[in-house]
């Protein structure tokens, strides 16, 4: 149940479903309820395979490409802080990675689930570099089955919150949810702090070995 809480909080931390909100207002202000559920249902479906795709082959592509898991965990660790400092200080960019011609591609287009809702606003680098790491370190069927669970978990809670979306929106208003996105920053850096950390000690313990 421990791992189960700790990958479910940090994931939940990295994607931040919740900052999410006001964009999937804003590209479905127009659409029916039964669409803004498709679009909400195949969002959390398209997180979840990206996501465990991420977890199960990741290593390999490391290992194709020469890349050390503590570089990985460093890289990832500061591509997290960014978000991070992003969501504290509240100048988190409301596109989330996406440039104005993609916006207005979204805006005319009645799929956005995959693009770019799925991936970037919501599974990121942070995000499937926190899941490489993490299957190098609990990697047994025990732990594999009970982080599948997690990622499962946290794909039915984004479909909730954007099944949620407008209701949300009207009530925590916008200086509820940057309230909200900025408790989630403070636990952003600490996971990203704690990434780097673990990675410096661990390359620093292999040199002195």
């Amino acid at each position: 149940m421990d791992l189960f809480i700790y990958l479910f909080a940090a994931l939940f931390s990295v994607l931040n479903p919740i900052g999410t909100v006001p964009i999937f207002v804003g590209l479905t202000h127009d659409d029916s309820d039964s669409e803004r559920s498709r679009i909400s249902l195949w969002t959390a479906i398209n997180v979840f395979i990206i996501l465990i795709v991420s977890f199960f082959i990741g290593q390999y592509v490391l290992t194709f490409f020469g890349i050390s898991i503590d570089a990985l965990r460093i890289a990832g660790g500061l591509v997290i802080l960014n978000s991070g400092f992003s969501l504290l200080s509240g100048k988190i960019s409301k596109k989330r990675g996406i440039n104005k011609k993609v916006e207005n591609d979204a805006q005319k287009r009645n799929d956005i689930a995959l693009t770019p809702l799925a991936i970037p606003m919501l599974a990121g680098p942070g995000s499937i570099s926190l899941l490489i790491a993490f299957y190098q370190e609990h990697h047994e069927i025990k732990e594999i089955i009970i982080s599948s669970l997690a990622i499962l978990a946290i794909a039915i809670t984004i479909f909730i919150i954007l099944k949620s979306a407008h209701y949300l929106a009207r009530i925590l208003g916008a200086s509820g949810i940057v309230a909200i996105s900025r408790i989630i920053g403070f636990i952003v850096i600490a996971i990203g702090i704690q990434y780097i950390v673990s990675s410096i000690i661990n390359i620093i313990k292999g040199n002195l070995m």
